[in-house]
């Protein structure tokens, strides 16, 4: 059932870059039904937050190499070449302007299967950043052995399936995803699912992988693609994501909000849905993400973290839920990353 969705009090504006104190003072009063799941855990964390604001972690991004990086060390994959900036020194001015202090690089498609540029970067910045590695699910099985290697050798502390990757008529509970998504859960590292077209399509696979290996951890990137429902089919979707809640290793990214709102920025639409999601998974299972570059055209990467924090506000969350989303949770699942 879907949660009632109340607005804050009329005149609540957001000012500045920093969402969590103005969220605290505008709370509606629904705040106080809430599910209670994590608050043992937020107790413990409550100390680190009187030290100052609390950090915002940006839980999906991508880098990629600049025109003459990529000429000099770091190629595009062919076919692949980005039409857009998504170099390291764009990304950190765009952090710096909207007071984000970390983030996890998602291993981007225009360098595919060569990690070289995002490790080149973890390895400049390593407080700054985690590196989510990209699944290679070659029939041959030389895909568990890179993983092995970019996280043992590279220090990467996630994995992307991309089920469009996989071979023809192949899925991803297939022998060689099995392999992977068990070996992820034995090194502690949880994997992502990008459901780009649907996630009906993925459903099955995602089920059966979380029934079989309960010890993976699982990220379903940006709401898996679920966008407000029109019809029965979206309504399906949507029900589905807020089954996988019954699985607790499952975790949402309320990430990339411009593919699955059908609104312009600040994209209200995803207002009821947000609630729905925290509702059923709890705020520690919730995390914020910009999906940079790809947002910068869209609503700027500052204006992200602000629509963000405006929808959790006419979601009517509190201020503790506000700051799960936008850091903690991120921060628990990579534990000794970002010191609060």
């Amino acid at each position: 059932m879907a949660l009632p969705v109340r607005s804050v009090i009329s005149g609540s504006i957001f000012l500045g870059d920093c969402c969590h104190a103005r969220l605290y003072s505008f709370a509606a009063p629904s705040v106080l039904y809430r599910r209670t799941q994590y608050k043992a855990t937020a107790t413990k964390m409550a100390s680190a937050n009187a030290q100052g604001r609390p950090k915002t972690i940006d839980s999906h991004l991508h880098i990629w190499a600049s025109p003459q990086e990529a000429a000099d060390k770091y190629p595009y994959f062919p076919g692949q070449e980005p039409t857009l900036p998504g170099h390291l020194d764009f990304l950190l001015q765009c952090m710096e302007e909207a007071s984000v202090e970390g983030a996890l690089i998602v291993q981007p498609i225009n360098h595919k299967f060569d990690h070289s540029l995002v490790t080149s970067v973890l390895k400049k910045h390593p407080t700054k950043f985690v590196g989510c590695c990209l699944a290679n699910p070659a029939e041959n099985g030389t895909g568990v052995k890179q993983l092995e290697d970019l996280i043992l050798k590279d220090g990467y502390r996630a994995v992307r399936f991309n089920p469009y990757l996989w071979p023809s008529g192949q899925q991803m509970t297939n022998e060689v995803g099995k392999a992977m998504f068990s070996r992820a859960g034995e090194l502690g590292v949880p994997v992502g699912f990008m459901c780009m077209k649907g996630l009906n399509l993925h459903i099955s696979e995602i089920t059966e992988l979380c029934t079989e290996f309960p010890s993976t951890a699982v990220l379903l990137d940006h709401l898996a693609f679920c966008k407000p429902p029109l019809n029965d089919e979206e309504k399906l979707a949507f029900s589905e994501l807020l089954k996988l809640s019954r699985f607790p290793q499952v975790y949402v990214k309320f990430s990339a909000l411009f593919r699955v709102s059908r609104m312009s920025s600040p994209y209200l639409d995803l207002v009821p849905l947000l609630a729905e999601v925290v509702s059923n998974f709890g705020a520690n299972r919730v995390m914020w993400g910009s999906d940079f570059p790809y947002v910068v055209p869209e609503s700027g990467y500052k204006g992200a973290k602000e629509a963000a924090c405006l929808i959790a506000s006419r979601a009517s969350l509190s201020s503790s839920e506000v700051e799960w989303i936008m850091g903690k949770t991120v921060m628990q699942l990579f534990q000794g990353q970002w010191l609060p």
